[in-house]
């Protein structure tokens, strides 16, 4: 039995480095199903911003790499021991990438997302089929379809945001980049009672979608000052909380000058490697006494995440649906950022 899987150009014997980039389809056997694993007929994977990277090498990866990890679908088959969580032949299902251990020291110290035993072998969402291990299966709602199950994995994300920043009631917040990190986290910080709630874009259309989705400001940072319209909408009092979503160096250092005093900053999105941004370390850790703080995977997310997926409101991110087929259309279509997500049908379930 043959699965398809996105790739770099080339065979997964004879790889062709000078297609590096480009995305394609390749035929590979199904992993073998383990005692613990669960084989997922794959319904939607929807493309990530790490996607294109990680087909560019961005990672370290070789060629040819597997691609996709927002996957959902339906079960097809279960191994003998994998009977933990009650699912079924037939359940509509969606997950977590990345298998964690369970064992090392990080998964034993609540550091869950530095997990030095486990792998990301299920990282092939892009696929007809995937085999994950159990612990990484979660049971869809009723009421939420394969579509929109496909979201779980970025929702997870906006979970792990909020938990790393704690908000408050009342919170002022800012996010800066709408994708589809930055509209979920807008989303979540809304249901926490976020005021000021403000989403920093430079793309007319995703600041429209903010709006919304609750926001109650919108800042267009090639139009105006990003400093002046943080300080005017706050009474110059700044945000309580300052996240950025966005990945690009000329927003991430916005930040600190719109941040409160004892504001709390997640930078949340994946940088360029080579970039490190200055930091006035007395005006910002010792007289604002500020915190920093980054975001690397979705540790102990997934749980609520699913239970949120009803209370979110996931129709604009699944508009945009290309087949398996045609792969690099898809991909053009995300890099030209006029949808706000691009979701892949692998196979026919709706």
């Amino acid at each position: 039995m043959i699965a398809a899987a996105v790739t770099k150009i080339g065979s997964l014997t004879d790889p062709d480095e000078s297609k590096r980039g480009e995305v394609g389809l390749i035929d590979y056997p199904i992993p073998e199903l383990g005692d613990y694993d669960v084989q997922i007929k794959v319904a939607y994977c929807a493309i990530c911003g790490s996607d294109p990277h990680t087909a560019e090498g961005a990672f370290g990866t070789d060629v040819p790499i597997t691609l996709g990890h927002e996957t959902s679908g339906v079960i097809t088959a279960l191994g003998k021991k994998a009977l933990v969580k009650g699912l079924s032949v037939g359940d509509r299902v969606a997950g977590n990438f990345v298998h964690f251990c369970g064992t090392c020291y990080y998964c034993q110290n609540d550091q869950q997302n530095f997990c030095s035993g486990g792998d990301r072998k299920a990282n092939t969402g892009m696929s007809e089929y995937v085999v994950w291990h159990e612990s990484q299966v979660y049971k869809l709602p009723e009421g939420v379809s394969l579509r929109e199950g496909c979201i779980l994995e970025p929702l997870s994300v906006a979970v792990h945001a909020a938990d790393k920043i704690a908000p408050k009631v009342g919170n002022r917040v800012v996010i800066f980049g709408g994708g589809p990190i930055g509209q979920l986290t807008l989303q979540v910080l809304n249901l926490y009672g976020a005021t000021s709630l403000t989403l920093v874009e430079p793309n007319a259309l995703r600041r429209e979608q903010a709006l919304k989705f609750g926001a109650k400001h919108v800042i267009d940072p090639i139009g105006s000052n990003v400093v002046d319209e943080a300080l005017r909408i706050t009474n110059g009092l700044g945000f309580d909380i300052a996240v950025d979503v966005s990945g690009a160096p000329s927003a991430v250092v916005n930040l600190p000058q719109v941040t409160s005093n004892g504001g709390r900053i997640l930078y949340g999105a994946m940088y360029p490697t080579d970039y490190e941004m200055p930091i006035n370390l007395f005006k910002y850790f010792y007289r604002k006494e500020m915190s920093f703080s980054g975001l690397f995977l979705s540790p102990y997310t997934f749980p609520r995440a699913v239970q949120l997926l009803e209370r979110i409101e996931l129709a604009p991110f699944i508009e945009t649906v290309f087949p398996l087929d045609r792969i690099t259309e898809a991909f053009d279509a995300h890099l030209g950022g006029k949808q706000l997500k691009v979701l892949i049908r692998c196979n026919d379930l709706d």
